[in-house]
């Protein structure tokens, strides 16, 4: 087992990965920017080293700035979180090349699932159903517009080297696609320094379920059935679930073993998610792999009891799965709520600052994951989630009231926040009968 971890991350998964790591008595060292220089998490590792400025890219997202502060403290390995360098393979890499372990897949297994295009590849190879779609990564224009005819509009184009809707492009018709296709390179670019893209068709109306997979150095893979993540905006998510309401327990069974069966044909060791649209008829489209350990990786711990980020770091120590898939059973509903600092009343404007009142709920099946006290200030450089609030009861009906409750108790001030967003929410008569889809809240708040 490793001595000593560097955390490469910050706010509320910093947090996380530190308790996981003195669980197994290993030291922690926690890297920041001077924006977060007074956090309070930072007492609890047992060192701390600044790595610069408040911009990310001159600080978390610095590799050379990290891989110094890893030398520095002399760490076995770095544990990158999610965000920032979780998914980029470079930083995988170099950690190999200074004999670090990296908390995480190898570079190898981060190419062949990280970029869409080469994911759906090995998805095909691996028997997991996937959209119809360009082979691989569009060319160019007249290519495009034949990959559309072939498969039917609407089509949506994708950045091959990224997420949370950057670079993508619905088009209902030829002239929109001719008109984005360059527009999504360009953006895909900027964001991601890759402007590969590609198409694939697109639901009007699909629900996005996704699959938690874990592996290790062994060859192992097993899946820890699915999360629900319908409830979004703008690609973000706003509330996850598992399990999956609705869903025919035959059909999720057989694409949870397609997605173990994936990461196993990868060679890949950690937490891996395998993201899937489901359509009206409960067929499933794998969308992506997220090459990390997700926000809402603590629905997926309540309902199976399984502690993922430390399962991460065991197997990064070269320790195979201490469990089975037949050991894996769901036991109750888990439901969480990503509590960010946004006004959902002013198109979700942040809302940085001082957070003077901070009364978290609590009581049976109530969990919350955050690195705030009263009197943190929130910066205005980073992502805006403040928290997540989980909650777990034997079924779903139970799990709503107990979320109603505890969202009830959760009090923040003076920065305004998503909480009487998610309340008004767990209202809804579609949302507690579990009939909504991707677009569901945008519909509702326009």
């Amino acid at each position: 087992m490793f001595k000593r971890v560097l955390i490469a991350n910050r706010g509320e998964i910093a947090l996380r990965i530190m308790r996981a790591c003195q669980e197994l008595g290993i030291e922690t060292v926690c890297v920041y920017s001077e924006a977060d220089r007074d956090a309070p998490y930072l007492r609890l590792a047992d060192r701390a080293i600044c790595i610069g400025p408040a911009p990310a890219r001159e600080s978390y997202l610095n590799i050379s700035r990290i891989v110094s502060a890893a030398e520095i403290a002399d760490v076995d390995a770095i544990h990158p979180g999610y965000g920032f360098l979780a998914e980029r393979a470079e930083f995988s890499e170099i950690c190999r090349e200074c004999k670090i372990e990296f908390i995480g897949p190898s570079p190898e297994a981060m190419k062949r699932l990280g970029d869409k295009v080469e994911a759906k590849r090995f998805a095909r190879a691996a028997k997991v159903p996937t959209f119809p779609g360009s082979e691989g990564a569009i060319e160019n224009e007249e290519e495009a517009v034949e990959v559309a005819n072939e498969i039917g509009y609407p089509v949506i184009i994708k950045a091959a080297a990224g997420g949370g809707g950057r670079g993508m492009r619905v088009c209902h018709n030829e002239a929109t696609l001719r008109a984005n296709i360059k527009k999504a390179q360009q953006e895909a670019m900027a964001a991601f320094g890759n402007g590969s893209v590609f198409i694939e068709k697109f639901l009007e109306s699909a629900r996005h379920v996704e699959v938690q997979v874990l592996g290790d150095k062994h060859g192992n893979a097993i899946h820890l059935w699915e999360r629900d993540c319908s409830m979004q905006r703008r690609h973000q998510k706003i509330i996850e679930e598992a399990p999956g309401p609705g869903i025919d327990r035959k059909k999720i069974e057989r694409v949870c073993d397609s997605a173990a069966r994936l990461v196993k044909s990868a060679e890949y060791s950690g937490a891996a998610t395998v993201e899937f649209l489901m359509d009206g008829k409960q067929n499933f489209y794998m969308l992506e792999v997220n090459t990390r350990v997700q926000v809402e990786h603590p629905v997926t711990e309540f309902i199976t009891g399984i502690d993922i980020v430390k399962t991460t770091i065991l197997v990064a120590a070269g320790e195979e799965l201490p469990f089975r898939q037949r050991d894996v059973n769901i036991k109750g509903h888990a439901i969480e709520c990503r509590i960010n600092a946004e006004d959902p009343d002013k198109g979700f404007m942040p809302s940085a600052g001082v957070i003077s009142t901070w009364e978290p709920p609590g009581g049976p099946g109530v969990r919350l994951d955050s690195h705030v006290v009263p009197g943190y200030r929130v910066p205005p450089n980073y992502d805006s989630m403040v928290g997540k609030l989980i909650c777990h009861a034997d079924d779903r009906a139970q799990c709503i009231e107990r979320t109603v409750r505890a969202l009830r108790e959760f009090n923040v001030g003076p920065i305004r926040t998503t909480i009487p967003l998610h309340s008004r929410l767990m209202e809804q008569s579609e949302f507690r009968s579990g009939n909504v889809d991707i677009h569901f809240l945008e519909r509702l708040l326009k």
